[in-house]
């Protein structure tokens, strides 16, 4: 068990790093869904191309990240593009290639791709 001072020390840092994420609310949040059936359709591959085009490309206002199951897993792999103030917009079997279209169009100019999102996907 940890003393109530290092309890303490991890509330402030983790209260500090909340703090920091509020400061950047016009930050655009691309999340990977990872959990098994993720990973096992090729989500790693989507992953590591998403964050290396948005780093050559100098997109600093963007962050890529993973979670867990998004609980779609018969679309798998998913991206999902998180703006403020807009739409969640879901991308669904998303190759590399894909990725980097999505990168292009949607990050960079801001299009999304719809022949690539889940709306397009179930209709």
């Amino acid at each position: 068990m940890k003393s109530l001072e290092e309890l303490k020390a991890i509330r402030d840092a983790m209260q500090g790093q909340i703090g920091l994420r509020n400061e950047h609310n016009d930050q655009i949040r691309v999340v990977v869904g990872m959990a098994t059936c993720g990973i096992a359709s090729g989500a790693r591959p989507v992953l590591n191309t998403l964050f290396e085009a948005v780093q050559s490309k100098g997109l600093s206002n963007i962050s890529v990240t993973q979670t867990g199951c998004i609980g779609l897993c018969q679309y798998e792999p998913i991206v999902e593009v998180l703006e403020p103030g807009k739409d969640k917009v879901t991308y669904v079997k998303v190759t590399p290639e894909k990725a980097l279209e999505i990168v292009d169009k949607h990050l960079t100019h801001g299009r999304p791709v719809k022949e690539y999102t889940i709306s397009e996907m179930v209709n």
